[in-house]
Order: structure tokens, then sequence, then C-alpha cells
């Protein structure tokens, strides 16, 4: 004997509204324009929160004027040709400076400027550092040049860095990479930690 069989249809559940979180067109192409040559390098123990990259792409889009004006021009270290030079903040004891020349910090990040203007350089700088801020990124690279192809063989970007990176209150210290890292094309630098208690002098 053939039953009968009634199939009842169950209306779908409506999917909760989440409230409009999205970035406009124009802040992440300012985004991914300043990011375009930045080279983060791999770090087992880190994770990087797919979450927090919406509000990190706007809390950078809206710090980016105030940096082009709190970041002078002007050179106020003097750099000789051929010269070593460093860095390192007052107050900061000068041991974090020897360790950092001696290569006792990993670098977790690294920034390519070649071919960039100085504009674009300090925006992607300027980016780059509050994204190493923003994750708690300690020792990073950044590649300035040599300035081999510029108009007098000149490092353009070499002093301009450096005078940047002595006015961004994140970095406690820098100095010349060694061979492997660039060279006198290049800078290691060291930023605040974000965790007060966490030790400069001890850690390595």
């Amino acid at each position: 004997m053939q039953k009968n069989i009634s199939i009842t249809s169950v209306p779908k559940e409506k999917t909760p509204t989440l409230p409009d979180n999205r970035i406009s067109d124009d802040e992440m192409l300012a985004f991914q324009e300043a990011m375009r040559d930045v080279i983060p390098l791999t770090v087992p123990d880190r994770v990087l929160l797919q979450p927090q990259q919406s509000e990190f792409v706007r809390s950078a889009a809206n710090q980016l004027p105030l940096v082009k004006e709190a970041w002078s021009d002007h050179i106020a270290l003097s750099l000789a040709e051929g010269e070593e030079w460093s860095y390192l903040r007052p107050s900061v004891p000068r041991q974090i400076l020897r360790k950092l020349r001696r290569g006792q910090w990993k670098v977790n990040a690294e920034l390519d400027m070649h071919g960039m203007t100085k504009d674009q350089a300090r925006q992607a700088l300027a980016i780059f550092l509050l994204e190493c801020k923003q994750f708690d990124i300690r020792c990073v690279c950044i590649i300035h040049g040599r300035g081999l192809s510029s108009k007098d063989n000149e490092p353009i970007l070499k002093s301009r860095v450096g005078n940047w990176l002595a006015q961004c209150e994140e970095v406690l210290a820098f100095c010349q990479a060694p061979p492997a890292l660039g060279g006198s094309g290049a800078v290691i630098v060291l930023l605040k930690s974000q965790h007060p208690n966490q030790s400069d002098a001890t850690k390595a």
C-alpha cells in the first residue's frame, strides 16, 4: 500500500544584519599605495587578527595628515659620507644601541623605499610605523637606498629618513644595517614596547 508523504518547507532564518563597518574605496587605495613596498617577515609566534584590519586602516588614514605636519624636513642630523650613523633617544641606556649594533635584536619587518619620492617615503614610513605599533613589532629594517640612481649619486632619502625617525616618539634607537640587510643603504630601528613592564635593557 503506497503512503502519501507530506513535506513541509521550513522558512530559512534571516541572517542578522551586521553594522556597516566597511572601509571606503579612497581609504583602501591610500593604504594599499603606501604599503606597496612593505615586506613583512615571517614571525611564527605572532598572529595578525583580521578583525583589527579595518580599524587600523582607518586609524592610519586619519593620522597621516598629522604626521606630515609633525615630521619636519629640516635636517637635524649630521651625516658624513660613509659614516656608520646611529641615533639614541635621550634618557635611553647606551647598551640598547650597543645591542642593536651587535644584531642582538631580531628584525621582524622591513620597508623598502627604493623608487619613492620624498613625500611617498614619508607617508610609507608613517603607515609602516603605525602598523608596527599596532602589532607591537619592536625591531625593523628601513631600506632607504644609497642614492646610486639619483642625479648626483647622493643618498637623497638617507638623511631625511634619519631625521623623521628621530622625530618619532616610538623610536628608541637606530643604526646602520649590517651588510646582509643593506649596509649603508638601510637602518635597523628599535621601537618602543607597547608593554610598559617589558625591559628594553635586558631583552635581546
